[in-house]
């Protein structure tokens, strides 16, 4: 009985002696320097220079966007919503936004189709015979593509634009020598082509770029699933259709929104091209006429009531984009 007392209770003292030690093991973490460090470095310090230099001017923006601010003088005076209500009566500004909004329905939707399409060709549009592989040369191609997309846009307008020159431009030179009547065509002073113009020199920017993209999202979908639907009979516009699509709408919605984004600005391209709006305006962008107002009219408090409100449409544009994609996705899943 004396030998089974301390034996018994030894489980008991370990678990007392044990308890203290499982207490601390969850407890509170204490602040390292080398925790208090990473917390600075990479969550501090980021959002300190976001709040600074994107919350702090947008602030800035609505408030003056409330006064007669001229942007030349410390002195402003409170009018309230009288810039926003004077923007939708100026006919400048209404036309603007419809050029913007046309721009950021067309060139994300082209942009896309014709990226999606190369990036098949590349990656699946090989011979049908064999693992799947993309057409001969292929590497090649997607290096040349992504050319364009290194170059700064201000470049790639003012290259477009002397390209676009009537009397000495390339591409009426090259029309001329294959024998059509493109003498001294202007390409941007038509207004039935100028914005067909510019929204081409877009596209072509960016195609090469959302390739890549693409080619990313289709190089890591497995090769059974594409070699089982090659099983079944489908062809190389029903792979991309119906297995490509769905499993990389991640990536297309991803390219849908910067490329609306971009469509939704797009003032370095027009400023390059077409720096006065084009012919009748076609060619006019929210961005130019903030420009304007802002730093030739003297009309500041204007200026930001405008990019307030182009803000808030870009706010709302990536909402119905999300919105639509979640609604694609939940389509491609009840399909599936």
């Amino acid at each position: 009985m004396s030998v089974a007392g301390p034996v018994g209770s030894a489980p008991a003292a370990l678990g007392r002696a044990g308890a203290p030690s499982r207490g601390r093991g969850r407890g509170v973490r204490r602040w390292t320097v080398d925790r208090i460090s990473l917390f600075v470095v990479f969550l501090g310090l980021p959002l300190a220079l976001f709040l600074v230099f994107v919350i702090w001017p947008f602030l800035q923006a609505a408030f003056y966007s409330l006064t007669d601010w001229t942007g030349l003088e410390a002195n402003y005076n409170l009018i309230g919503v009288g810039n926003f209500v004077k923007e939708f009566q100026d006919q400048n500004f209404t036309i603007a936004l419809r050029n913007n909004l046309i721009f950021a329905l067309v060139i994300p939707i082209v942009t896309i189709v014709i990226a999606l399409a190369f990036a098949s060709l590349i990656t699946i549009g090989g011979p049908s015979r064999g693992p799947m592989r993309g057409i001969a040369g292929s590497s090649f191609y997607r290096v040349v593509s992504f050319f364009p997309y290194v170059i700064p846009a201000i470049v790639i307008g003012l290259i477009w634009a002397q390209i676009f020159d009537p009397s000495s431009g390339l591409l009426n030179q090259a029309l001329i020598g294959l024998g059509l009547p493109y003498q001294a065509f202007a390409w941007l002073g038509e207004p039935a082509v100028t914005r067909w113009c510019l929204m081409f020199v877009v596209v072509w920017g960016f195609v090469g770029f959302y390739m890549v993209l693409f080619i990313a999202g289709i190089k890591g979908v497995p090769a059974e699933t594409y070699e089982a639907a090659r099983i079944d009979g489908c062809g190389r516009f029903r792979m991309a259709t119906r297995v490509t699509l769905p499993l990389i709408v991640e990536n297309v919605q991803t390219a849908y929104i910067y490329l609306g984004i971009t469509a939704l600005d797009l003032f370095v391209y027009t400023q390059a091209l077409t720096p006065n709006g084009g012919p009748e305006n076609t060619t006019l962008v929210i961005p130019q006429l903030i420009l304007r107002y802002a730093f030739l009219q003297g009309q500041a408090g204007y200026a930001s009531a405008m990019g307030v409100t182009m803000a808030v449409v870009t706010l709302g544009y990536a909402g119905l984009v999300f919105l639509l994609f979640r609604l694609i996705r939940r389509a491609l899943g009840s399909e599936r």
